[in-house]
């Protein structure tokens, strides 16, 4: 199991951007983004198979977020484009996708993931 290390998290003004970074101890077939604010359920935002196999966007993230993968880093990045005050959460990087889907129902498991990473809070303040 790899262990991820996630960094750039910080405090923006609304309409601002923040780019998220994670590393990866090793190879993973699949990273991805998930975010939880308090009170609230763990929810997927963006996701991508290393090799090549494409990336997924959940409908919050369509527009103004966009996931990208370093192969020679091992390493993901988040880049969050105008953002908004709900965009306030600590911001989670998973990896090792462990079976075929990691959405049913519309929803995104992060069952589906094994690796984890410390998470990294991102404030948006308006």
């Amino acid at each position: 199991q790899v262990r991820l290390r996630e960094s750039g998290g910080g405090t923006v003004q609304v309409e601002g951007s923040l780019r998220l970074s994670c590393a990866a101890s090793g190879y993973t077939n699949s990273m991805a983004w998930f975010r939880q604010a308090p009170g609230k359920e763990r929810e997927g935002i963006a996701q991508i198979y290393t090799g090549g196999g494409g990336e997924h966007y959940a409908d919050s993230a369509k527009g103004r977020f966009t996931i990208a993968h370093d192969n020679t880093k091992n390493t993901v990045y988040l880049q969050m484009n105008r953002l908004r005050p709900e965009d306030t959460a600590v911001y989670y990087c998973a990896a090792d996708l462990v079976g075929p889907s990691f959405i049913a129902g519309g929803r995104w498991l992060p069952t589906a993931f094994r690796a984890w990473g410390q998470g990294t809070q991102v404030t948006v303040s308006s």
